[in-house]
């Protein structure tokens, strides 16, 4: 038995679909009779505790919602971080508690890590996204609007001038990188990764499969049954309405393909796309209940993101709904739909290429209708259940305290066996300067 479930997140409210499974997974555990702990950067969570969960907040706000200055030094060491881990891994801790950090990037910082030193031995490390060795943690040129590939720290990345925020941020990226990879040097914890696509990317660093396994996301589709998208003539895309997620370049190629985008979301653009696109559907964002309502009207949805998408949670739901889906080419999960004949994947930045993509789904029924069936029925191993994902992480708890990383591994791997056959990580070294 374990004694107690220890979630690391800088936030206790979710922003984002990496808190949400933080939070979620933390609920999901107490509720099956867990002793669980949430350690967090941000204000606590009054219904976390009404759960039962102990919640120990350090009170503080993400990186540039504070003063620039003092969050520029904290986010590189934030030091009351480290003491508040410290301080309750010295009075609480036991030899049958472990311990699953999630996000770090955002208050917490690598100071996190140096707290857990003394329990490294049952510390894991969830890869929502490539934080763990990539200074912007998205393996993305944000200058060329291209993957990079840069060995995250090499000379190639030190030079590049890659950050969405220019060249100061990304020298100050790489200040925070070199200090936690000093932390993790000698004992790098082990990585939960959310789909396999993304070894390649952390292999670059040295990692190897000894280091990491795969752990994919839990998914609830839209709806039960398959929607007929073949009778349907909407686009659907689910997100945030920010440049990152390509939702300008939806709305610009449905207009082109003459087809109405329903937009669910909030975010920095969705005033402006609003007005630009009159015609689009702008209804805010929705609750997972009424997100439904939308995707029964819905031919396809699409994924447009700029960068590398390591997971896309609303495309899987999409595409378990039985909707296809036109997914950036640099998405992880691209290969996978148009292996199962679920849907297209695209460069989203060609806005003629987008629309004839779109264009070729409105025009044919049969298509349409083989997609959808497809995508409800061929993706099932591309994610699993709720119920499945939290019995994995518990199996993985266990796992590892009786038997180490092996044991994780080996539990995670006969809890993907369960669910569906899935192949050996197979984790090919990439090169880059």
């Amino acid at each position: 038995m374990m004694d107690r479930i220890v979630i690391i997140n800088d936030l206790a409210h979710p922003r984002g679909g990496a808190s949400q499974l933080a939070l979620d997974s933390a609920v999901a555990f107490v509720r099956r009779g867990y002793r669980v702990t949430l350690l967090c950067g941000s204000d606590g969570n009054e219904s976390l505790e009404r759960e039962g969960i102990e919640v120990v907040a350090l009170g503080m706000s993400r990186l540039l919602e504070g003063n620039r200055a003092r969050a520029m030094m904290e986010g590189l060491y934030n030091k009351r971080a480290a003491t508040m881990v410290r301080q309750w891994v010295t009075r609480n801790d036991t030899p049958r508690t472990v311990y699953h950090v999630h996000g770090w990037s955002q208050i917490l910082s690598p100071a996190v890590f140096s707290a857990l030193l003394p329990v490294r031995g049952r510390m894991i490390v969830h890869a929502h996204d490539f934080f763990f060795t990539c200074p912007n943690g998205a393996m993305f040129h944000f200058g060329r609007d291209a993957p990079c590939a840069a060995r995250p720290m090499g000379l190639s990345c030190l030079a590049s001038a890659c950050d969405r925020h220019g060249i100061a941020a990304k020298g100050w990226r790489v200040v925070r990188q070199g200090l936690q990879n000093g932390v993790l040097a000698d004992y790098p914890p082990p990585l939960l990764l959310i789909h396999n696509g993304m070894a390649r990317y952390f292999s670059r660093s040295g990692l190897s499969a000894t280091d990491m396994t795969v752990l994919p996301n839990p998914v609830r589709p839209f709806t039960p049954t398959r929607i007929e998208a073949e009778r349907n003539r909407a686009v659907l895309f689910v997100g945030r309405m920010e440049a990152t997620k390509g939702i300008d370049l939806a709305a610009e190629a449905c207009r082109r393909a003459g087809m109405t985008l329903i937009a669910v979301g909030t975010g920095a653009m969705l005033a402006d796309l609003s007005q630009r696109y009159p015609e689009m559907e702008w209804v805010g964002q929705q609750e997972p209940a009424a997100i439904a309502r939308f995707a029964r009207r819905a031919r396809l949805a699409v994924m447009p993101s700029r960068h590398i998408e390591p997971f896309g949670l609303a495309a899987v739901e999409a595409l378990w709904s039985g909707l296809p889906v036109i997914a950036s080419r640099d998405s992880l999960i691209a290969d996978d739909i148009v292996a199962a004949q679920a849907g297209l994947a695209v460069n989203p930045r060609d806005l003629d290429g987008f629309a004839a993509a779109l264009a070729s789904l409105s025009g044919d029924d049969t298509l349409t209708r083989r997609m959808s069936i497809a995508a409800h029925q061929q993706l099932g191993a591309i994610a699993l259940s709720p119920e499945s994902w939290v019995e994995a992480l518990l199996d993985a708890y266990q796992g590892y305290l009786d038997h180490g990383r092996p044991g994780l591994f080996a539990a995670l791997r006969r809890r993907r066996e369960d669910a569906w056959a899935e192949p050996e990580l197979a984790v090919t070294v990439a090169g880059g300067a």
